[in-house]
């Protein structure tokens, strides 16, 4: 398998983590998202990946973009360990908060979506770290009450085992990190991604251990 990557991606790194969790081995292809004009852009990438975003994973003759489908496929394609609840309330659940994430915030704060707002509408470097900050907020502040209010929340999203919803949380609270988000009100959240710290496969896929990784 190629995973076709930039370092501090959270979309990739979710895929990295995964990966890592299923124990699969996999060859980086880095793509730079702002060398090059955004390498992303690239017609050979666009081929491979119409939308030209990262990631891609190929897997054979199987070329697969957004991450929410790619961790799906891995889900189907090597079962164990399992990232899904056997139960389908516990699926629901632990889907909903990953598409909390996956949907809510992280589109809004994607970086062709910041670009736009410095370069295609004028906004300046303060008013753009606003937006992000205002978003991360209110997304995390929805995942902190799923998350605080259930009783099915345990050391990790979902009980005692990792699943997709962690996969998920703990890179785009890397991101929140990056740019100075108030993650105080924020407990569960802080302490369920601490847990996941603690695992290899996190670490492994963490954006400063990648060979693309700059400082």
């Amino acid at each position: 398998m190629k995973l076709y990557s930039y370092f501090r991606s959270s979309a990739a790194y979710r895929v990295r983590i995964a990966l890592n969790l299923k124990g699969l081995e996999y060859e980086t292809v880095p793509v730079h998202l702002l060398k090059d004009g955004g390498q992303q852009r690239s017609e050979a990438y666009r081929a491979l990946n119409p939308t030209g975003l990262v990631p891609t994973l190929v897997d054979g003759d199987a070329a697969i973009g957004q991450s929410m489908a790619i961790l799906e496929y891995l889900e189907e394609a090597h079962p164990e360990p399992a990232l899904l609840p056997s139960d389908a309330p516990g699926r629901a659940r632990v889907r909903a908060i990953a598409q909390a994430i996956a949907c809510d915030i992280h589109p809004l704060n994607n970086l062709r979506v910041l670009q736009y707002l410095k370069r295609g509408l004028g906004v300046d470097d303060a008013a753009k770290d606003a937006w992000y900050r205002h978003w991360v907020d209110v997304g995390l502040t929805a995942v902190e009450a799923m998350l605080a209010g259930s009783p099915d929340t345990g050391r990790y999203c979902h009980g005692d085992q990792i699943t997709l919803a962690d996969v998920l949380l703990a890179p785009q609270v890397y991101n929140a990190r990056r740019f100075d988000c108030d993650l105080s009100a924020m407990p569960v959240i802080t302490r369920i991604v601490e847990a996941c710290s603690q695992l290899d496969a996190f670490v492994r896929a963490e954006p400063a251990r990648q060979p693309d990784a700059e400082s």
